[in-house]
Order: structure tokens, then C-alpha cells, then sequence
């Protein structure tokens, strides 16, 4: 009868959170942690903790796409996770290797038309993991509809310092100019780098750290994190819906801040010409892709239009 009763409870508080969300974020990224301490919670083994999340990454990726996100990016395999015990590591090689031919043959991929990718050093791992992975994405290369990155042998100081590396020995050999490196420069150096910045980094099990997980799209994309109790096995419709709920109230926040930045600016050139104002207003609106045609206050237009000041 509680069961029951629990389960009418979150179904409701599900569609109240459905409707308090009026978009979604383009790309989600997610940090799977728990399965162990779920395991250990069910008197199970790792094994047992990481098939149950599996299930999950199945379910997230369903729900991903009923809510209109474009791209998810999991973090499946760090390098720290070489450390690991050695079986427990063979397993979790088993475990990508299953779920990626899997996925590459499964019905919905296909319909949905997912784009799999890997990203990481990739020649780190295991030739049947290697297998699988150019097996996924030679499956689903044509696809552009939605994109699902899965991190493997993944770490992001590894990362940018690899980028670096790359930059230095470019402008070594006298193929790149140092005066021309710039953040597109980086970006091409990156691992096969996802599609879009990440706009919400998802963080299970309890821990609040983004563990060195998509610095450069992520932390330089200023994306919200949302940090959560439940273990991966655990996670639930509801709590990404709560985690969708914070990105929305993160933007909106984030919108309010760009258009008191713009209206000062506007503001600070206030005894320019009418032209040299009207362009300042023009940039701003083309460079702040986030900020609507109605974020700059009505009032502050008129005032450009009346005379090119500002009081």
C-alpha cells in the first residue's frame, strides 16, 4: 500500500516538475557516480552496482530526448579508473564493450537517428573496447539528430595539456604563428570534442566536485551543475527534471546579469553620437546569443532612438 501510494506521490511531483520546465539545455553532461556504494548498499558486488546503472544510462538517454536535449556526454571511464582492481576494471571494460555494440544495433538508436562518439585517449583501452568503440560509431556516423558522447580513458588536465602540447610543437615546426593561436586553435586540438559547450554537468552520488570532467566546454561555458544524493543505480525521471529546473533558474539569473551589464555599457557611452550608440546596441544583441530582442529595456531604446544618449 506504501509503495502504491509513494509511487502516485513522485508521478504528481513528476508533472509538476514537467510543467515548471519551459525548455531544456542543448547539452547535458553527467558524472555516474555510486554504482559501488549501491552495490555495497544491496550486500552485492561492483558488478552488480555497475549493471544497475547501465539501466540507468538507458533511461537517461530516453529521457534526454523526450525533453528536446540535443547532445549528452557521460563520463563512463576516467584515467583515474586504471587504478581500480584489476577485475573489477575487466569488467567494466566487458560492461562499455557490451553496452556500446549494443546501443549501435538497438532499434532506437537508429530511429532517433544518435550519433555515438568516444572521447578520450581511446588507445589506452583494451583492443575488444577499441573494437567496439569504432564499431558504435561507424554504426551511427551518418546520424545528426542527437548526439551521445560516452568519455573513456577520459581526463580533462590530460586533455588540455595534450591541446597544449599539440599548439607548441605546431608553432615549433613553423606551422602555426603563435601571434594566430586562439581558442578555435585549442578547440581543434581537443579529443574528438563534443558538438556543442555543455550547458548542466549532473553529478550522482553525493560528492559536490566536477572530478577534471569537460573543463574547457564546461567551465568555460559557465554551465550550471547540479549535484545530487541519489547513487547512479538510484537516479530517477525526478531528479533530472530537478536537475533540468536548476539550469533554467541558472539562466534566468545568468539573463538578468548580461542585460544589467548591456545596459550599462549602453549606458557608458551615453554622450556618444546617435550612430556610434545604435552600433553598441546592435553588438550587444549579436553577441549575447542568450539575450532576447526585448532584453534590452524598451525605455533604453527609446532614449538611443529620442536623442543618442542615456540619462
Amino acid at each position: 500500500m506504501y509503495g502504491r501510494a509513494r509511487r502516485l506521490v513522485d508521478r504528481a511531483y513528476e508533472r509538476l516538475l514537467r510543467r515548471d520546465i519551459d525548455g531544456s539545455p542543448d547539452h547535458v553532461a553527467i558524472i555516474q557516480d555510486g554504482n559501488r556504494r549501491y552495490a555495497r548498499k544491496q550486500g552485492a558486488g561492483a558488478a552488480d552496482g555497475h549493471r544497475e546503472g547501465a539501466r540507468t544510462t538507458e533511461q537517461v538517454l530516453q529521457w534526454c530526448q523526450d525533453l528536446g536535449v540535443e547532445e549528452l556526454t557521460l563520463y563512463a571511464f576516467s584515467t583515474e579508473n586504471f587504478e581500480r582492481p584489476p577485475a573489477e576494471r575487466e569488467h567494466l571494460f566487458d560492461l562499455i564493450e557490451s553496452k556500446l555494440r549494443s546501443f549501435a544495433d538497438e532499434e532506437g538508436v537508429h530511429e532517433n537517428e544518435v550519433c555515438i562518439r568516444a572521447l578520450g585517449k581511446v588507445d589506452r583501452l583494451p583492443e575488444r573496447v577499441r573494437d567496439a568503440v569504432d564499431y558504435a560509431e561507424r554504426r551511427t556516423e551518418a546520424y545528426d539528430r542527437f548526439r551521445l558522447n560516452v568519455a573513456l580513458a577520459y581526463g580533462g588536465r590530460a586533455e588540455l595539456l595534450g591541446a597544449a602540447r599539440d599548439t607548441l610543437d605546431a608553432v615549433a615546426a613553423g606551422d602555426l604563428d603563435p601571434d594566430d593561436v586562439d581558442a578555435e586553435t585549442i578547440e581543434h586540438r581537443l579529443y574528438a570534442r563534443p558538438v556543442r559547450d555543455v550547458d548542466l554537468i549532473v553529478r550522482t552520488g553525493g560528492d559536490e566536485r566536477t572530478s577534471n570532467f569537460l573543463p574547457w566546454h564546461a567551465n568555460g561555458n559557465e554551465a550550471a551543475v547540479f549535484f545530487c544524493a541519489p547513487y547512479w543505480p538510484e537516479f530517477s525521471k525526478i531528479d533530472f527534471l530537478r536537475a533540468i529546473r536548476t539550469y533554467e533558474s541558472r539562466e534566468a539569473s545568468w539573463r538578468h546579469t548580461r542585460r544589467e551589464r548591456a545596459v550599462a555599457l549602453v549606458r557608458a557611452v551615453a554622450g556618444s553620437s546617435l550612430v556610434e550608440t545604435r552600433e553598441v546596441v546592435g553588438r550587444l544583441r549579436e553577441q549575447l546569443p542568450h539575450v532576447g530582442p526585448d532584453e534590452l529595456p524598451d525605455e533604453l531604446s527609446a532614449d538611443v532612438e529620442r536623442d543618442g544618449t542615456v540619462e
